[in-house]
């Protein structure tokens, strides 16, 4: 699978980051239940991400030395409560993963209000925020203080970006790389293949993290095919719209 340095030591690969020196894998917003939850709402669409989520992260495990595993935030969709679909999934997926590397971080998001029971059940941490030797991985819906000069790691944003193809506009999702108070900010994906996230370009953003957006840089994930994601630098926000 091919990637991309988004800075030095720290690569795309797909929807994930990889931190080579501290053989970290981060991932972010999976967001598992979601199709039950818009089949409640009478949305009836096929429940294929769970699959198709096991089959993409194996693909990025494959090749790949990970001494840790990092999960950004919104592990799981519903807010107040944990769906039947929601149990079974992020159960199954936490052990997929654990199989791959035992040394799993679980940072809480906005829709992990009750992540602790199945958190507790594997004997993973489910922490605010977490910090390694290079970054602080927060998932961003709120600021936390923190005073370091590492690299920020934030999901939530789902961030995305509309490209017009004659009268189609696609969107792919895509990484996001800027500032914060002088600190490099990188924003990623979401994990969930359902919906591509929120267009950049149009969209009102949500993070208080995410300021002069402008400045910003993106990185793409397109697929070269089925197989194989490839990661396109598309410069600055400011320059697409």
């Amino acid at each position: 699978m091919s990637y991309m340095h988004i800075l030095p030591g720290i690569r795309i690969i797909d929807l994930a980051l990889y931190f080579e020196k501290e053989k970290i894998l981060a991932l972010s917003d999976f967001h598992l239940g979601y199709e039950e939850a818009l089949n409640k709402q009478g949305v009836l669409i096929p429940r294929f991400q769970f699959i198709e989520t096991l089959e993409r992260l194996e693909k990025i495990f494959t090749g790949l030395d990970i001494k840790q595993v990092i999960i950004n935030g919104d592990l799981k969709y519903e807010f107040g409560m944990i769906s039947q679909t929601e149990w079974r999934d992020t159960s199954k997926l936490l052990d997929f993963i654990s199989e791959r590397c035992k040394n799993i971080v679980l940072i809480k998001g906005n829709h992990d209000t009750i992540l602790g029971p199945i958190a507790d059940k594997k004997g993973i941490k489910l922490v605010d925020f977490y910090e390694t030797n290079s970054a602080i991985f927060i998932h961003g819906h709120k600021l936390v203080r923190i005073k370091s000069g590492k690299t920020l790691v934030i999901g939530h944003e789902h961030p995305a970006i509309g490209l017009r193809s004659n009268l189609r506009i696609e969107h792919y999702k895509c990484f996001l790389k800027g500032k914060f108070s002088k600190q490099d900010l990188i924003v990623m994906p979401s994990f969930n293949l359902v919906t591509e996230g929120g267009n950049i370009l149009k969209e009102k953003l949500l993070s208080p993290y995410l300021k002069n957006i402008g400045t910003f840089e993106v990185y793409v994930v397109g697929e070269k095919d089925k197989n194989n994601k490839n990661v396109f630098y598309f410069g600055k926000i400011g320059n697409l719209i």
